[in-house]
């Protein structure tokens, strides 16, 4: 009887996890650098309440962008890998809009 036969599933997945797992890494170290500029422009600049918030909702988002990567990056450890939810890709899209806008109002 093959696999076919018996209801396995024999998918080979490649490489195609590894890329992902390595482009959430990549995404993931351009949010911390774009969080770590915020704080540099906080700080270098005088101190204000709109640096001081901007900088606050900054590091919330880049938090919660971690939590969504390192999520995702474990759940492709096995060998068969889930799909990213629906609720997971669009966390990950709110919050790299909302370091962009936080780090545009910074500049303002």
């Amino acid at each position: 009887m093959t696999e076919a036969a018996s209801g396995i599933d024999a998918r080979d997945p490649g490489l195609q996890p590894e890329r992902t797992r390595l482009a959430w890494r990549r995404t993931t170290l351009s949010c911390t650098v774009v969080a770590v500029l915020a704080v540099k422009l906080a700080v270098s600049d005088e101190i204000t309440a709109v640096g001081i918030t901007g900088l606050a909702l900054s590091a919330l988002v880049w938090i919660g962008f971690l939590a969504v990567a390192h999520r995702r990056i474990r759940s492709l450890s096995p060998a068969r890998p889930q799909p990213l939810s629906h609720r997971g890709a669009l966390l990950a899209a709110c919050c790299t809009i909302a370091l962009a806008v936080f780090g545009a109002a910074m500049i303002w």
